[in-house]
């Protein structure tokens, strides 16, 4: 079991542990180690599998990750006012209970799938696959995973996403990417929320929050935003565009990118 919450065993994977399941047993009939890495290496399976759906449909999947909080369904409410008349979007919304986010933003005139992970504090690619085929992935140019609130471990899990997105409040110390390295190493952009409200939390440091991440050895955009004013998103909307761009370059070539998944994250999980 996971080290860090217990959360390997999902509503998604449980079949392959129930009783009758692939890996219920290993080969000395005992429940260990040998079932988690099973798990893992299964859900590194399904990853790719749900990857190819997403090249095959010629879309961009990105996975949004964070601390409760963060303002992950703002971020896309605001996104899919300015893009959608550009681009067609749809939404998979992980969390524990509740489809409070996916209905937000099925007032967008967004499809949103929503996601009830129970006591999982993370998403996999088995709920996602279960996803896909409430979908119509021939309507899409951009699918966003709004994965649970965490700070852990959606870092370690392949869901089939091409990019990676962590977004860090100013409502939280500027130093958790020096706490949390796992999930910040895993970003492809590093998005700070909530700038708006800088004016009342000015312990928060932009630039201290920058160089905590630039220690960790991240080389990625790092841009400060507020869904509320529009600060930095034409920033972050550009890198997104291009980002598609690429992605349909690398499609005419018979390429695809694979999420920058952290080997320690997956140690988390194999204690």
């Amino acid at each position: 079991m996971c080290d860090t919450c217990g959360c390997n065993i999902t509503e998604g994977n449980r079949h392959l542990v129930d009783e009758g399941g692939k890996h219920a047993h290993t080969e000395d009939g005992s429940v260990a180690v040998e079932v988690l890495q099973n798990l893992l290496s299964e859900n590194d399976h399904q990853a790719a599998h749900n990857r190819e759906h997403f090249d095959r449909h010629q879309l961009l999947a990105v996975n949004l990750m964070s601390s409760p909080g963060s303002g992950k369904t703002r971020l896309l409410e605001t996104t899919i006012d300015r893009l959608q008349e550009r681009y067609r979007i749809a939404v998979v919304e992980g969390d524990l209970e509740t489809e409070n986010d996916a209905e937000r933003i099925r007032e967008k005139g967004v499809e949103a799938v929503q996601i009830t992970t129970g006591t999982a504090c993370h998403l996999d690619a088995h709920m996602i696959h279960h996803a896909l085929h409430r979908m119509d992935l021939d309507r899409v140019d951009i699918l966003f995973i709004e994965n649970v609130g965490n700070l852990v471990c959606p870092a370690s899990f392949d869901l089939g996403q091409h990019l990676n997105i962590t977004l860090l409040s100013v409502t939280e110390g500027d130093d958790k990417p020096s706490k949390y390295p796992v999930i910040f190493r895993a970003a492809d952009h590093v998005l700070i929320t909530k700038s708006d409200l800088l004016a009342v939390m000015d312990e928060f440091n932009p630039e201290s929050a920058e160089q905590a991440v630039r220690q960790l050895a991240v080389d990625v955009p790092v841009t400060l935003t507020s869904a509320k004013s529009g600060e930095g998103f034409e920033t972050w909307l550009d890198w997104l565009e291009e980002q598609i761009e690429l992605q349909k370059a690398r499609r005419a070539q018979g390429e695809t990118l694979k999420p920058k998944l952290q080997p320690e994250g997956a140690k988390l999980h194999a204690g």
